[in-house]
């Protein structure tokens, strides 16, 4: 089997989207991923004969990113070695990002794929064409996996559990701008609750208090292995746009995503009953994670009502 690199350098989301892709591709290559330190656990769980090479790619730093006498260069030319050791057929990016396919040149393979842009066709081999700028994260894969000619599983819609009623609610993200209050995710749990559907709440380390001040218990995970195990067991999941949800979709697990600064048709999650409420308009959007104001008010103008109306007539389809 020929050797394929694959590049994903961002966030535990990013990887979920493009899970289907390292499948496939595990079925044809050899499959080497570079990723962050968590796509090591991420993997053994999703894509488990995929090799994964740990590394945190400066540039995707939320801060100091430009500062390149900051950079990590010793850390960065050892990764850079063990990559060049593997001695890849093939290196690929589902990114139109410069950088990434730097390293795809950098790593000897003598076929590069990728999305040119800012003149990066140099560093490639074959440039593909870039996707529509209303098409779904998932699409730069899709075109990536034709390439590559790869049969790439799209969704199905899951076996319903005969009596399954657990609803799995996540309150965090990795940017502020991205956090619905958690005093509203207690109101949704509670009518929830109304409903029939037993509910269990996840959040990040930060919000454990804040939960206690609702009277609401709440779970702080350790590790990603643990947010799987309970994903798994989830018949629906909501929350923010953020990582937690698309790993639900890669489970299969039918999610409601609750939306500010980004726009849904790109990053919805990816599962053929995805619910989702959109943020409300903003002349700057989409702002990805970087708000112009103080608060992020298109996604905190989603009032509970509005919320709650549009997850009841969601969860509808699976009582």
């Amino acid at each position: 089997m020929k050797k394929l690199l694959v590049t994903e350098f961002w966030g535990v989301g990013d990887l979920a989207i493009g899970s289907a892709f390292l499948k496939a591709a595990n079925r044809e290559y050899q499959v080497t991923l570079l990723a962050k330190p968590h796509a090591v656990e991420l993997g053994q769980i999703l894509w488990p004969k995929v090799k994964v090479i740990p590394v945190a790619a400066p540039w995707t730093r939320f801060r100091g990113k430009y500062r390149l006498h900051h950079w990590p260069w010793p850390t960065l030319q050892k990764t850079l070695r063990q990559i060049r050791q593997e001695r890849p057929d093939i290196a690929v990016s589902a990114r139109w990002d410069p950088r990434d396919h730097a390293v795809l040149f950098l790593s000897g393979a003598k076929r590069r794929i990728g999305f040119p842009r800012k003149g990066s066709q140099l560093l490639l081999s074959e440039c593909l064409p870039h996707v529509s700028p209303d098409s779904p994260r998932t699409a730069q894969w899709n075109v990536l996996g034709k390439a590559l000619e790869l049969t790439i599983e799209q969704p199905t819609p899951p076996t319903r559990k005969e009596s399954g009623r657990l609803a799995i609610i996540h309150s965090g993200a990795a940017q502020p701008v991205r956090i619905w209050p958690i005093t509203r995710y207690a109101s949704v749990a509670s009518e929830l609750r109304k409903r029939g559907w037993e509910t269990t709440i996840l959040c990040d380390p930060g919000q454990v208090e804040d939960w206690k001040s609702v009277k609401e218990p709440a779970l702080c995970l350790a590790n990603l292995t643990e947010l799987l195990s309970y994903l798994k067991k989830a018949d629906v999941f909501i929350g923010n746009d953020s990582g937690p949800g698309h790993l639900a979709a890669a489970l299969g697990t039918p999610t409601f995503t609750i939306f500010g600064s980004q726009r849904p048709e790109w990053f919805l999650p990816n599962h053929l009953e995805a619910g989702w409420i959109e943020g409300k308009t903003c002349p700057y959007k989409p702002c990805f994670d970087y708000c112009r104001f103080p608060t992020p008010n298109c996604l905190l103008e989603n009032t509970t009502r509005e919320v709650t109306e549009k997850l009841q007539t969601w969860i509808k389809n699976f009582e």
